[in-house]
């Protein structure tokens, strides 16, 4: 395997490639779970009805420039979270299989979801402030508005309004819905994608492969999305609020239980599967192939001491 600075690239690059194929749903995703926010069944707007519907509309009304919002900080994002989860996932369950197991080889379900969900809280963390910009550049439209809207310039202008306004903390606002979406998914991700990878070499004879890394991505990609929706549409609300419209989490949670329904958390689920299922077939089946790059430029400048211990 790679170093752990080359894991972190290759997941980097893997997501790069991955996020510019599925921006696009993530904006509807994200202007769907924010339609109707706090209104009563019945009285919430539905400008965006499922996720090629979102895209034609956003395309009609505001073009390329409209889809693509926020393009930039998704970028930054995509290369802190999935460095941080692919760079330190590997590592992180080779040496607590070494403590606990005695073999940093040995497969253990727990370990790998402990490790995936840490990797994960690490990456998003580090990335908060990033999602933060880009989920408000996102829900933005001079045309069918949905939630609060903040009418950045750009990327820095975003950063820039919020620290002038809120200071540092401004900037974390919602982290914490951020670390529990994102330790949700990522402690299913990675573990689901090698257990069916390991599952389809055994019962379906697969071999190392495109096709298996796609059938494993795809599987991967599904169960991420069940398990993460309902923390990133409370993420997504925490992100875009002005003011305290919520306290926290569990505050959110509870008024938009109340107030729209059990389902409201669901909103944006097949957007949020359209941009999800592409996103980690890409992400993970990039990341192997970026990841066979890295260990061949690792091999031609790194001494063998150095890449032993990798």
């Amino acid at each position: 395997m790679s170093t752990t600075a080359g894991a972190f690239i290759a997941g980097g690059i893997a997501a790069v490639g991955a996020v510019t194929a599925t921006h696009p749903f993530e904006t509807v995703k994200i202007r769907m779970q924010l339609q109707g926010e706090l209104q009563t069944k019945g009285h919430q707007p539905h400008h965006y009805r499922g996720p090629f519907h979102g895209v034609s509309v956003i395309v009609r009304n505001e073009g390329l420039r409209g889809i693509y919002r926020g393009i930039g900080c998704a970028y930054v994002y995509q290369v802190l979270l999935n460095g941080c989860r692919l760079g330190f996932y590997e590592p992180m369950r080779n040496g607590l299989a070494t403590l606990l197991l005695r073999d940093g080889s040995k497969q253990n379900l727990g370990i790998n979801m402990f490790c995936g969900a840490s990797s994960g809280i690490i990456g998003a963390a580090a990335g908060s402030p990033f999602f933060l910009v880009k989920t408000r550049l996102q829900s933005f439209s001079p045309f069918l508005p949905v939630g609060t809207q903040h009418n950045y310039r750009n990327a820095i202008d975003g950063l820039s309004q919020i620290y002038r306004a809120e200071g540092f903390r401004g900037l974390y606002r919602g982290v914490g819905a951020a670390m529990i979406r994102t330790g949700f998914g990522s402690s299913v991700q990675l573990p689901t994608y090698f257990f069916a990878k390991r599952r389809l070499v055994r019962h379906f004879g697969m071999e190392e492969g495109a096709p298996l890394h796609l059938a494993s991505s795809t599987v991967s990609g599904f169960v991420v999305c069940c398990f993460m929706h309902p923390p990133d549409t409370i993420m997504s609300r925490l992100y875009n609020q002005n003011g305290n419209l919520y306290k926290g989490v569990f505050d959110c949670l509870g008024k938009t239980i109340r107030t729209e329904g059990l389902f409201a958390i669901y909103k944006g689920f097949l957007p949020h599967l359209a941009r999800i299922l592409p996103h980690t077939i890409l992400t993970l089946s990039l990341a192997e192939q970026t990841n066979k790059l890295i260990r061949k430029v690792e091999q031609r400048i790194l001494p063998a001491s150095m890449l032993g211990k990798a």
